[in-house]
């Protein structure tokens, strides 16, 4: 058989993929990575995230991008994309026009790029040569500045390697994505040249490093690929087939940097939390907003949870207690900061869904489905779609199947929840503003800090809080929707994903710069409460972080500007404070 060479090669993928069955590199020398350039921790190399194309999560991305943990195809995903690219093969040589393939892309879509069987021995020259070309091209693809973090550029493979197995690559690429992740080879990516539907900048040069060309990090240096591959024991890819297409042609910059806000958003929205219990523990405040009966009025889930979670962190607080000098109502800024928190959790929430529908789906043109026949569904029957349906042969495992271009590149709908989480997470910092300045007044705090204590210190932050809330405001207004007819008229949509993902990522960092200041605030003024009556308790979430805080920060210490909030980065304050109730499964809608 010509094409049993091939077919091995195929079916002999999952005894390779594994972590386990390649060779182990060198433990790497103690070489300081220049400035400018963020190596990831790598702590996580003995676990392993098996790839389906199905189920995986943010914290599944995030164990691989940030703590080096490997990564391996499940068996059903190799057998999947071998068929798959077989049914590539089989339909190329039945004469089915396929876009990016034997037919052209963009402007180019209805030309002929080769016709008949792509396994003759003129084919298959032309084809290697041109992915070969294309694979190198790569290199010189986006535009500066450089993506400092490699968490980033390990999270972009991450996403890639996962969505790959909706699609039809060759087995050597697919198996390169691994060897990358695994091994610690993370190719220089240019932080611009996207629209945000389709990174090919970026993931041409990932390919490029895959072939030898380009540059790449690998073990706390900066070398060529073509040197990399070299130490690491790797054989520059020989891409077939429709493999630039199969790498280059999905959003997995924009979902990895997805995966980014929703881990940094989940981190600051925790820690906002513990800075609002801080801030209702300062202010003697009156909890009624919090009530069960009120939560019971405005049945929402995402609120009535929220307002649980509080009450339980506050729970055995003096708050609790009968107090004659607590006013009956607190200012909005405090009153409603739960039903902001709990918005901002919804949207967050909506963002986490949208991102892992990203990454658990395909965002590729064509599709390649296997599988299938005329009789799996009526409009598969009809003349237009029977032009792209495929029949079964030896190279797709006798499986017949439609290879169908598509919009699937479209990054919807998690463009438009990137920027409204934004705008929740805007409409939550404003609350934090206000409960800050609000500590200035005593008709809220009845006394004066330094009324207590000897020298709790003047407003903290200063300006800077301000400052902060108006380059929060800005990062928040919504990037207005564009389309310019690019490439001949044919790609006249642009998602510009890459500026919401950036801008809401930024805001995200501002954010936790003034959470900080809410948080060291809000210490303080519980110091001012236990002052005033030491007996007094705050709860279990209060006094489980308070310790922490001040055991870093004293009470009247000079702190560094930063120091804060490069602590909350540090820690999880999910695991500081007591767990409270789950959160809701979705909107409850």
């Amino acid at each position: 058989m010509r094409n049993r060479s091939a077919w091995l090669a195929l079916t002999a993928l999952a005894a390779v993929m594994a972590p386990a069955a390649q060779a182990a590199p060198a433990p790497p020398p103690a070489i300081a990575a220049p400035a400018g350039w963020t190596p990831a921790q790598h702590d996580a190399a003995a676990r392993t995230i098996v790839l389906t194309g199905r189920g995986m999560s943010v914290d599944d991305v995030m164990a691989v991008a940030r703590h080096g943990a490997k990564v391996a195809y499940a068996p059903e995903a190799v057998e999947s994309m071998a068929v798959s690219y077989g049914l590539l093969l089989e339909g190329a040589a039945q004469g089915v026009p396929i876009y990016w393939f034997n037919r052209g892309s963009g402007a180019a879509r209805e030309t002929v790029i080769f016709a008949g069987d792509p396994e003759t021995p003129e084919n298959r020259e032309k084809i290697s040569a041109s992915q070969l070309r294309a694979f190198r091209n790569g290199a010189a693809s986006g535009y500066p500045p450089e993506i400092a973090d490699e968490e980033l550029v390990r999270a972009i493979m991450a996403v890639r390697a996962n969505g790959i197995t909706h699609n039809a690559p060759s087995a050597p690429l697919a198996k390169m994505l691994v060897d990358f992740l695994n091994l610690g080879i993370t190719p220089v990516v240019q932080s611009r040249g996207t629209v945000g539907e389709g990174d090919l900048a970026q993931l041409g040069n990932i390919g490029a490093a895959m072939v030898g060309a380009g540059e790449v990090w690998f073990r706390g240096s900066r070398m060529p690929a073509a040197e990399a591959l070299k130490r690491a024991g790797l054989t520059p890819l020989a891409p077939f087939a429709a493999d630039s297409n199969a790498l280059t042609s999905s959003n997995a910059y924009a979902t990895a940097q997805g995966v980014l806000l929703v881990d940094a958003a989940r981190r600051l929205l925790d820690w906002a939390d513990v800075a609002y219990a801080f801030d209702l523990s300062g202010m003697n405040s009156s909890l009624t907003p919090l009530a069960t009966p009120v939560q019971a009025d405005r049945p929402d889930p995402w609120l009535n949870w929220h307002a649980a979670r509080m009450r339980e962190m506050l729970r055995g607080s003096y708050l609790f207690e009968t107090d004659p000098k607590r006013i009956i109502q607190d200012p909005e800024s405090l009153r409603a900061s739960s039903i902001r928190h709990a918005s901002a959790w919804a949207a967050w929430d909506r963002l986490r869904r949208s991102v892992e529908f990203q990454l658990n789906s395909s965002d590729h043109n064509p599709v390649v489905r296997a599988g299938l026949t005329p009789e799996s569904s009526w409009d598969l029957a009809t003349p237009q779609m029977m032009q792209y349906f495929v029949k079964g042969g030896p190279r797709s495992k006798g499986q017949s199947g439609y290879i169908l271009s598509n919009a699937n590149w479209d990054p919807y709908p998690l463009a438009n929840d990137v920027e409204a989480f934004s705008v929740a997470m805007a409409n939550l910092d404003v609350a934090v503003l206000n409960r800050m300045q609000r500590f200035t007044n005593t008709m809220f705090t009845v006394i004066k800090a330094n009324d207590v204590l000897p020298s709790p210190g003047g407003p903290i932050g200063g300006y800077t809080p301000v400052d902060l809330w108006q380059e929060i405001q800005s990062l928040a207004v919504p990037i207005a929707a564009e389309g310019n007819a690019w490439v001949e008229g044919v790609e006249d949509l642009q998602a510009q994903t890459r500026l919401k993902l950036e801008r809401a990522r930024k805001l995200v960092d501002t954010s936790a710069g003034l959470v900080q200041f809410d948080l060291a605030n809000g210490a303080k003024w519980v110091d001012v409460r236990k002052a005033q009556e030491p007996a007094r308790r705050f709860g279990g979430g209060v006094e489980a972080a308070l310790p922490k805080f001040r055991a870093v920060f004293p009470l009247g210490a000079s702190v560094a500007p930063g120091a804060v909030q490069r602590w909350m980065s540090d820690n999880d304050a999910a695991v500081l404070v007591p767990a409270g109730p789950a959160r809701p499964a979705g909107d409850g809608r």
